[in-house]
């Protein structure tokens, strides 16, 4: 591993096939969590209804916001520690697990004595109250995905997030609607998480083995916790910022609303795990050539990667936005409401692709001013939102129309950190990060034809045949007018052997 990881750092064409590789594998995951969201999010919409899914909404973003804090920082800064430490890995990788076992405890604790931060505008039932438990499950899970990643095992988080996780809560819910529609979404939510938890456990252990002599350091792990607080800062905020619209939401609309809502930002996030298929790769990659000094190759490496995430999420983004109304319909006719929203929400999650994989640097190279711009980009988001929904209020506009102000200030406020964070890199790599290139736009034109001529299609052809219309049409421009020898390497299967020297 050693071995490779420094090939690695002196060779940026390697990096750029691992980046592609661990991409490929988690793509493969992003399409599986697709087949399995939809399905929940039918089972959700259709059998439960907008006002039990708008209350599971608010609760679950409460106790994940809570579990992002409890990793500290570690899902990312885990592999940083592995690659400067002496010490056993498997010692540092406990260490971890057990800081997050603190942090989880106090955060459910604090959760269990005040249910209401969860259910704020409905009535407390039966084991809602015991929900927060749950927290342990989702840090671990991160953790241990978190030290699989560093040893490039990009498949166990496939596995975990991408199968078990997404199909056991679509199974789940539609089990326990039999037992209670009131409960049934929560119960499923707290199954899957436990299934997910012991998908990330065993290939832990199979990968780093049991540790042997460890033994708990209560000031090490007080020093991980301290060092770590920048990092679990940026991640919290990187995180509640795709999640504060719902809290704000919950404060000004019923549990319909903000289910309606919910829907369209869960299809809208489907966009955002296509970056998310990348972290697991890029942050490894990114600490080692830090270490050997070569910032010019994490230019490139942000530079490359960005590239792949923005063409990816602004095709996805047309091909879900354009048919909307099909879209949303599917979980419900209820829900077609929500399609204004979906469409901000969509255009987010392209503005925001910048930022992110800026972020995955900055983090390791200025995370004190990565944490400012990210504290100042939560803040322009909450501040619109309070803004824009009384304005909307005053002029009388419906109530759907209202609950799409903050998938609006989201854009803003992305497109705002965006242009900070790539700017803030660039500076201090000496070279440019932004993977913006014009094909998109001439890409973006001809999907946008082919899709405005599928909406007079019939509902279930324009998504039956419009989707993949818009799809083959975006990637057929990318593909020949975007994409370079190098950006190939993403759809390469085998990597070119490497001459003998």
């Amino acid at each position: 591993m050693t071995q490779y990881l420094s090939k690695c750092a002196n060779a940026p064409e390697a990096d750029i096939a691992s980046l592609a590789k661990g991409g490929r594998t988690n793509f493969f995951g992003f399409l599986l969590r697709l087949a399995a969201r939809l399905p929940f999010l039918f089972i959700a919409g259709r059998v439960y209804g907008a006002a039990a899914l708008g209350r599971f909404a608010y609760a679950v973003i409460i106790v994940e916001f809570a579990a992002q804090i409890a990793t500290l920082g570690l899902k990312r800064g885990l592999a940083q520690q592995l690659s400067r430490t002496t010490r056993p890995h498997v010692d540092v990788v406990w260490d971890g697990m057990l800081v997050s076992a603190f942090a989880s405890l106090a955060a459910a604790a604090l959760l269990v004595a005040v249910p209401e931060l969860m259910f704020p505008n409905s009535r407390i039932n039966g084991l809602d109250r015991l929900l927060p438990l749950i927290i342990l499950a989702i840090a671990w899970s991160d953790v241990a995905l978190a030290a699989l990643a560093y040893r490039l095992n990009v498949g166990a988080t496939v596995t975990a997030r991408a199968i078990i996780e997404p199909w056991t809560i679509s199974i789940g819910a539609f089990a326990f609607s039999f037992y209670s529609l009131r409960d049934g979404l929560i119960l499923s939510y707290v199954l899957s998480m436990v299934a997910a938890m012991a998908a990330s456990l065993w290939p832990l252990l199979k990968s780093y083995g049991v540790p042997h002599g460890w033994r708990p350091q209560p000031a090490h792990l007080a020093s991980i916790a301290r060092r770590n607080v920048p990092l679990a800062a940026a991640d919290a905020i990187e995180w509640g910022s795709r999640r504060i619209d719902i809290a704000i939401l919950g404060l000004f609309f019923s549990p319909a609303i903000v289910g309606i809502y919910y829907v369209a930002q869960q299809v809208a996030s489907l966009p955002q795990k296509l970056k998310t298929s990348f972290d697991p790769i890029l942050g490894p990659v990114i600490t080692q050539n830090l270490e050997a000094g070569n910032k010019r190759a994490v230019a490139k490496q942000v530079r490359q990667v960005g590239f792949w995430i923005i063409a990816a999420q602004a095709g996805v983004g047309l091909a879900l936005g354009i048919p909307g109304e099909a879209v949303m319909g599917l979980v419900g006719p209820n829900f077609v409401g929500g399609t204004g929203a979906l469409a901000f929400l969509l255009a987010a999650e392209v503005v925001a692709a910048t930022a992110a994989v800026s972020e995955s640097a900055l983090i390791y190279v200025a995370r004190h001013r990565n944490l400012v711009i990210s504290l100042l980009m939560v803040a322009a988001e909450a501040g619109l939102c309070f803004a824009l929904i009384p304005a909307m209020r005053r002029i009388g506009l419906p109530e759907l129309y209202q609950a799409a102000a903050p998938a609006i200030a989201l854009t803003v406020a992305l497109a705002l950190a965006s242009v900070a964070k790539s700017r803030l890199l660039a500076g201090l790599l000496a070279a440019p990060v932004s993977g913006w290139r014009w094909p998109l736009v001439w890409a973006s034109a001809a999907a946008a034809l082919v899709g405005w001529l599928a909406t007079f299609l019939p509902e279930w052809s324009e998504l039956a045949f419009g989707i993949p219309l818009i799809l083959v049409t975006y990637g057929a421009v990318i593909w020949y007018k975007g994409f370079t020898a190098e950006d190939r390497v993403l759809f390469r299967m085998k990597a070119p052997a490497t001459p003998e020297p």
